[in-house]
């Protein structure tokens, strides 16, 4: 496959995968769905499958003994839980195996200016989490780029592992700007995901180009294949 300027010149198929999370949050996933999920992502070795938190133990037993994580959402999609609801599933979840948690930011309080509430909320959730990585969820999509970057700073000074772009749930999903701008203030010790949106190869290496060192999708299986075979999923 040959890279344009606009195209990077793609990596590894396991370098790639090793960098996404196989993701599937909708509201309608089955046992078999999650199950299918898995097998997925031990055959073609991506970072971990992410799953609403009903689906969890479910997902923590079948990769047990792979090396692929069990991962999971707290306060999804909203951001809106009480900061008490949003810690207790985020440490109930780590008890049932989640190696990693993805939670919402307060996104209303943000917006609203109250920047100790978006704090502590995060504050608490990665102290129940304890040593499990948090990712917290920006919804990059309703924010300005001034909230962006305060989102940002308050994240890390919270303890977050990683800031992420986007729930796929809202009107928007990731973007090469967002990713530059959360890169740029982060800066290379702390995470960055992209995800919502993300359908094709391109998008992919687009995203980690812009500094994501992170991907959450659901079409992981067709980037695969792109890059492997030059085919879709």
């Amino acid at each position: 496959m040959d890279a344009s300027p606009d195209q990077p010149v793609p990596p590894t198929a396991a370098a790639l995968a090793a960098c996404i999370d196989h993701t599937l949050l909708k509201a309608d996933a089955t046992p078999d769905d999650i199950e299918r999920l898995c097998a997925q992502a031990v055959r073609h070795g991506f970072k971990s499958v992410c799953v609403n938190p009903w689906h969890l133990p479910l997902a923590a037993r079948t990769l047990r003994g792979s090396p692929v994580l069990a991962i999971t959402v707290a306060g999804f999609p909203l951001g809106a839980a009480q900061t008490l609801i949003k810690a207790r599933e985020a440490g109930l979840a780590v008890e049932q195996g989640a190696a990693e948690v993805d939670m919402v930011q307060n996104i209303g309080a943000l917006k609203a200016g109250d920047l100790a509430t978006v704090r502590q909320d995060i504050f608490e959730v990665v102290r129940a989490c304890g040593p499990a990585p948090v990712k917290v969820i920006l919804e990059t999509c309703l924010l300005t780029d001034a909230e962006k970057e305060l989102a940002c700073r308050l994240a890390v000074d919270a303890g977050a592992a990683f800031v992420k772009t986007s729930t796929g749930f809202g009107p928007g999903g990731a973007t090469e700007a967002d990713i530059r701008l959360m890169r740029s203030v982060v800066g290379p010790q702390v995470g960055v995901k992209a995800s919502g949106g993300l359908k094709t190869l391109g998008d992919a290496l687009r995203m980690l180009a812009a500094g994501a060192n992170r991907l959450g999708a659901s079409a992981s299986v067709r980037m695969i294949s792109e890059l492997t075979t030059g085919g879709g999923a």
